[in-house]
């Protein structure tokens, strides 16, 4: 690789680091509300929604679709979070 590739290569990583920070910022958010929803379920099988994560994968394709993004990558970033929530939810659910 070349001097100035390697620069710009440099460059583009110190962005997506920043992005990354971006991004542990919003997680810790949805976290704090994933913690409230949580609070309010009185059943452990009220957890997994199929509508609601059914919902929310077809809005994030068209979304995904409207800003010209591969609704693959998009799909599969989604599953896995929704999926490690329920796992986060399942792991911290107190029976009422």
């Amino acid at each position: 690789m070349s001097p100035l590739k390697r620069k710009k290569l440099s460059k583009i990583r110190s962005e997506l680091d920043k992005l990354d920070n971006i991004l542990i910022k919003v997680i810790k958010k949805r976290t704090s509300l994933v913690k409230k929803v949580l609070a309010l379920k009185e059943k452990k099988n009220q957890i997994v929604d199929q509508k609601r994560i059914k919902l929310i994968l077809n809005n994030v394709r068209k979304k995904s679709l409207e800003n010209n993004i591969d609704p693959k990558i998009t799909n599969r970033i989604w599953k896995n979070m929704i999926w490690s929530y329920i796992d986060f939810e399942r792991r911290n659910f107190k029976r009422k």
